[in-house]
């Protein structure tokens, strides 16, 4: 069964550690901080055998050298990585899968915020590390794809089981829990989802990982067309995403 460390880095980043304990394989999930997930490694007792990118943004990216000249970590991720550095090691893309030592994912193309961004899904554990595709209560910035792309990557993770774990890379949620309550303030699982969100952080505690039950009751962005009716559904996110680009 794969085990899974979370931990905060830089300023609002998580660093995910997986972890095969019937081989000792071990994955970081992109790569905002080498030194702080090399000592996260180590005071687990996890050897970093493997790096897999889900995009190619610096504060995903940017550790890879540095992990791999100090572990020998082999680097998996969709060929944009390469903008950054060396090309990974093994370049995946929509349908592929991938191994950690006896453990299996699966590859999502789920492009948009960046072009060529992957997610990464263990059917069998019911999890996706969904990087920054869909975030609590969010989404990810359309940097470089389009609205009508970027709905259609929502629409491949809404498709995961509702009772899906996803992990996502950033703890924005307080801040995406504002903006949601202005488009969807009569949501009432929404209002209390808020409060419970203040409560965590509050205390010191991440909103992360969620379930893909509540990000479909309580999302904005998966509940776009719900919020505009009357066009098309990627048109619908399209206004939806332009509000929170513009949201102050």
């Amino acid at each position: 069964m794969l085990q899974i460390h979370q931990f905060p880095c830089l300023s609002d980043n998580y660093g995910f550690l997986i972890h095969d304990p019937a081989t000792g394989a071990t994955a970081a999930i992109d790569t905002p901080d080498a030194d702080e997930i090399v000592r996260q490694a180590a005071a687990k007792g996890w050897r970093i055998t493997d790096v897999w990118n889900t995009h190619w943004h610096p504060d995903h990216a940017g550790g890879n050298a540095a992990i791999k000249a100090k572990t020998g970590a082999a680097v998996t991720g969709p060929a944009e990585v390469e903008r950054i550095g060396t090309p990974p090691d093994r370049v995946v893309d929509d349908g592929d899968r991938v191994k950690l030592g006896g453990i299996e994912a699966r590859v999502l193309n789920v492009g948009g915020h960046t072009l060529g961004h992957i997610a990464y899904v263990f059917d069998a554990d019911n999890i996706a590390f969904v990087g920054d595709a869909l975030f609590a209560l969010g989404c990810g910035r359309v940097f470089e794809g389009t609205a009508q792309q970027m709905w259609t990557s929502l629409q491949k993770l809404a498709a995961l089981p509702d009772d899906a774990t996803l992990y996502c890379a950033h703890e924005y949620t307080q801040s995406n829990a504002r903006f949601a309550l202005s488009v969807d303030p009569h949501n009432a699982a929404l209002r209390a989802r808020s409060a419970e969100i203040d409560r965590l952080r509050a205390a010191g505690k991440p909103t992360v990982p969620m379930t893909l039950r509540v990000e479909k009751e309580t999302n904005p962005f998966l509940r776009a067309p719900a919020l505009v009716p009357g066009v098309a559904d990627w048109e619908a996110f399209a206004d939806i995403r332009k509000k929170k680009d513009e949201f102050k």
